[in-house]
C-alpha cells in the first residue's frame, strides 16, 4: 500500500469515528419527547456532589459528569436533591430517571437497579491527626469504634473486614457505628466519638486538600469496587445511551479534564462499564 493510500484510509477511518462521534444516541420516546432527564442526587458527598458554602450552589464531578452526559444527550437536567437512603425508593417507583449520586455497584442491588460504573472507588479508613495516636495501620483499630454510613456498601465492607482481620486473628472486633451519611461521620470523628471513620477514597482525598495535615489515611483502601450512575432495572434504554454518552466523553478527554479538575484521575476507568462491580 503506498503513503497516499495509507494517508487516505486513515483519513476515512478518522472521518467515519467523528461522523459517528456526532450520530444522536437512542433514547427512551418519553424522554427524548420532554427532552428532559429527571436525576436524583444526594448533594453532601464532596468531591463528588455537594453544595459550595459560598453560593450554595451544587458542585462536584459528578455534577460535572452527568451535565456533559446530558449535553451529549441534548437532554435539560431537572435535579431532584434527596438523602441517600431515597435514592433507591425514587428509581423503583419512578420518581426519578437515574441517580447522579456515586452509588456503589453491588450483586445485591442489582436485584432492582443497573449501573453505568464510571469510576473505581474503594472505603478508605482515616483518623484526624491529632487524635490518631497510635493508629498507623488498620489493625491498629481491632476493638475501637469506626463511624461509616450505615445505607453504603462501606458498612457491611467494614464489617467483613473486621470479622477476618481482627476476630479470626485473635483480635477484639471493630465497634462499627453506622451514620445517616458522610457528614454524620465527619461530625461522629471530630467529636471523638469514634476513633476513626471510613468513607470512599475519594471523599477523603477531598478531606485531604480541604484540611492538609488535619487527616490521616490509614493504610490503603480495605476493598476495591466501581461506582456507578444507578438506573431502574428494565431503563436499559436510558441506561445505554448514558453509557454511550459517557465513552463519547472519555474518548474526547472531557471525563479525564474532569477527573483532574477534582484530583481524581487516579480512579479514572477506560470506558463505561455495565454491571461490572464485584460479582
Amino acid at each position: 500500500m503506498s503513503i497516499r493510500t495509507s494517508l487516505l484510509a486513515a483519513g476515512l477511518a478518522l472521518a467515519a469515528t467523528a461522523a459517528a462521534a456526532q450520530q444522536p444516541i437512542p433514547l427512551p420516546d418519553a424522554i427524548r419527547s420532554a427532552g428532559v432527564v429527571r436525576i436524583g442526587i444526594e448533594a453532601t458527598y464532596p468531591p463528588m456532589a455537594y453544595k459550595d458554602p459560598a453560593t450554595n450552589e451544587r458542585r462536584g464531578f459528578n455534577v460535572d459528569l452527568v451535565t456533559e452526559i446530558a449535553r451529549v444527550l441534548g437532554l435539560r437536567i431537572q435535579w431532584e436533591e434527596m438523602a441517600f437512603a431515597q435514592l433507591i425508593p425514587a428509581l423503583t417507583t419512578n420518581r426519578i430517571d437515574f441517580s447522579g449520586s456515586s452509588m456503589t455497584d453491588l450483586p445485591s442491588r442489582r436485584d432492582r437497579l443497573s449501573f453505568v460504573d464510571y469510576v473505581s472507588t474503594g472505603p478508605q479508613i482515616f483518623a484526624m491527626t491529632a487524635q490518631s495516636g497510635d493508629i498507623n495501620q488498620p489493625t491498629d483499630l481491632c476493638g475501637k469504634a469506626i463511624a461509616t454510613p450505615r445505607t453504603t456498601a462501606y458498612f457491611p465492607t467494614l464489617q467483613a473486614w473486621s470479622q477476618a482481620n481482627c476476630v479470626a486473628q485473635g483480635r477484639p472486633a471493630i465497634t462499627v457505628v453506622g451514620t445517616e451519611g458522610a457528614t454524620a461521620t465527619r461530625t461522629d470523628l471530630r467529636q471523638n466519638r469514634v476513633q476513626a471513620a471510613v468513607l470512599g477514597a475519594e471523599y477523603v482525598v477531598y478531606l485531604g486538600q480541604q484540611e492538609p495535615g488535619a487527616i490521616k489515611a490509614i493504610g490503603t483502601p480495605i476493598g476495591r469496587n466501581l461506582s456507578g450512575l444507578a438506573f431502574p432495572k428494565e431503563s436499559t434504554v436510558l441506561r445505554d445511551a448514558v453509557a454511550a454518552a459517557l465513552d463519547r466523553l472519555i474518548a474526547d478527554g472531557t471525563y479525564m479534564a474532569l477527573l483532574k479538575k477534582h484530583g481524581l484521575e487516579a480512579q479514572a476507568l477506560a470506558r463505561a462499564e455495565i454491571d461490572a462491580g464485584q460479582p
